[in-house]
């Protein structure tokens, strides 16, 4: 397929030498990679197919094609990884107005985060039988491109984030809706994994300044794993694996807890990541063809983005940045390949490791 001609051709280096050097020493997104990755949501937004649908079927009336069901995320092989491709885009245009592609970034946002294509993407999730649609995996990404919008320094960017509002809004209201009924968290390294999900809906909650939402992921996060103790981070990776269990379970209780309460929970939790010699193996791909066995470069770069995150705020904890610089290497130059099945996606989850090495 196309993709495959446009990502062998872009030539990506290796990490180290591709991505500019951060003033901690750690890598960072410079423009020359942004020019690089912002061609993987530009190919794939408007790509109808191949897609995975992931739909409840009420009636042989619900069969359509998924450019009907879903005007603005219909690309990218599912609903969620067309949303962060839009985050991916929108993210990369905050931080790099000069992009080489900004014109045509701009114009894709222009013409499909419409008023009327979010108001039918709202229509689809406002049906009951789609009530636990992308839920809470493309929920948080959501809330993440909604806040992205609000935050891009651009005369386009109010009209967008307007036009996003409402079915963000939607969103934040199945959160509060469901978190008071999930009575346990959802641990696996997958899409579903409860501690992801709260954590950018938090970040959202915290940006947007709605105390409903922040007091609900508060009180819940501290229900779901205050008391856990010696995450057992030797089963990780599980063979499709794309986030880290362990990890995502400290990003949220770091955003959570003032230092007094995190530190000694991280203490019980994962107390090996204090030894200065810490390691912790990146998980291997065997075929990157595979739309499953490719999620684990994914989990490379989650386990890398909360690594970074803990080192940040916590000096105590600088040692781990040399593991997450690891995970980076090892899955950074493979994001430029020959298949489609971790094109559509990788590219953000990359950006957001890079995002947070500083």
């Amino acid at each position: 397929m196309k993709l495959m001609v446009l990502i062998s051709s872009l030539a990506f280096a290796t990490f180290s030498l591709a991505a500019a050097q951060s003033s901690n020493g750690s890598q960072a997104l410079n423009l020359a990679e942004a020019n690089k990755l912002v061609t993987l949501p530009l190919h794939c937004v408007e790509t109808p197919y191949p897609y995975k649908t992931g739909v409840t079927l009420a009636s042989a009336a619900d069969v359509k094609e998924p450019i009907a069901m879903h005007p603005v995320f219909y690309g990218c092989f599912d609903w969620h990884s067309a949303v962060h491709g839009y985050w991916s885009m929108v993210t990369l245009l905050r931080q790099f107005p000069e992009l080489e592609q900004a014109a045509t970034v701009k114009a894709i946002l222009k013409r499909n985060l419409t008023a009327e294509k979010i108001a039918q993407e709202l229509a689809f999730f406002s049906k009951d039988i789609n009530a636990s649609f992308e839920r809470t995996y493309g929920w948080a990404w959501l809330l993440k491109l909604s806040d992205e919008l609000h935050a891009l320094q651009d005369p386009l960017a109010s009209e967008l984030a307007t036009n996003l509002q409402p079915l963000a809004d939607l969103l934040v209201e199945r959160y509060i809706s469901f978190l008071p009924r999930l009575l346990y968290p959802i641990r696996v390294g997958e899409h579903t994994n409860t501690a992801f999900g709260l954590g950018f809906a938090y970040d959202y909650a915290i940006n947007r300044g709605h105390s409903q939402l922040q007091q609900l992921i508060e009180q819940r996060a501290r229900d779901y794993y205050l008391q856990d103790k010696n995450c057992p981070i030797s089963w990780e990776p599980s063979g499709f694996d794309f986030i880290s269990p362990c990890l995502e379970e400290i990003g949220l209780m770091q955003r959570i807890l003032p230092a007094e309460q995190f530190l000694p929970w991280l203490n019980g939790f994962m107390p090996q990541l204090a030894n200065p010699d810490y390691q912790l193996a990146p998980g291997k791909v065997s075929d990157r063809s595979d739309g499953k066995l490719v999620h684990l470069d994914g989990l490379n770069f989650s386990r890398a983005w909360n690594l970074y995150a803990l080192a940040n705020q916590y000096p105590q904890y600088q040692h781990l940045r040399k593991v997450a610089d690891q995970h980076m290497a090892h899955s950074y130059p493979n994001l430029i390949g020959d298949s489609y099945e971790g094109g559509h996606w990788l590219g953000s989850f990359a950006i957001h490791a890079l995002n947070n090495t500083k």
